[in-house]
């Protein structure tokens, strides 16, 4: 049996060794869903000329991040003439995604047009996003997202294919 003292020699020097041989992976961005991989328009809505608002949103799926541009168009004047930019803006989020079975989640923070963190002071939504389509692939250049925060579906065809590397994380 070991005495104490060999003991208190031994653990450092077992600890020491373990460590040395295990080697952390660096963090790296996840693969995501080759289907999605790419940059995506939302198809126009059927009569959106006669509805009073309506968006009509840019999608990029990069690896498992999302990168989303929602452009807003309005004929009624609802805030300020600096954030309403005579009915037209655009909002625009960031995130990771994830897919379990016909479920895509995005979750992901509204930022500035520069993918900087968008704080309260500025106009529209900011802080976290977080939301749950029930997706379809119809072929491999059109999808459709239903959420059940909006009524209408959305339609996005694929306008560009990009192909996955995966980065390494940024913290």
């Amino acid at each position: 049996m070991l005495n104490k003292r060999t003991l208190l020699v031994l653990y450092p020097l077992i600890a020491l060794l373990m460590v040395a041989g295990c080697t952390m992976n660096p963090p790296i961005q996840g693969k995501g869903q080759e289907y999605l991989q790419g940059e995506w328009q939302q198809t126009p809505l059927a009569g959106e000329q006669k509805l009073l608002t309506y968006s009509l949103s840019k999608f990029k799926f990069t690896c498992d991040s999302f990168y989303i541009a929602i452009n807003t168009i309005s004929r009624v004047n609802s805030g300020a003439d600096s954030c309403m930019n005579k009915g037209q803006w655009t909002e625009y989020i960031k995130g990771r995604y994830e897919q379990t079975g016909d479920t895509l989640h995005l979750r992901g923070v509204f930022t500035n047009a520069d993918g900087s963190l968008k704080d309260n002071k500025g106009c529209f939504r900011f802080g976290p996003y977080d939301e749950f389509y029930n997706i379809k692939s119809q072929g491999d250049s059109l999808i459709t997202l239903n959420s059940s925060t909006t009524i209408l579906p959305v339609q996005a065809k694929l306008v560009r294919r990009i192909t996955c590397t995966p980065k390494p994380l940024a913290y």
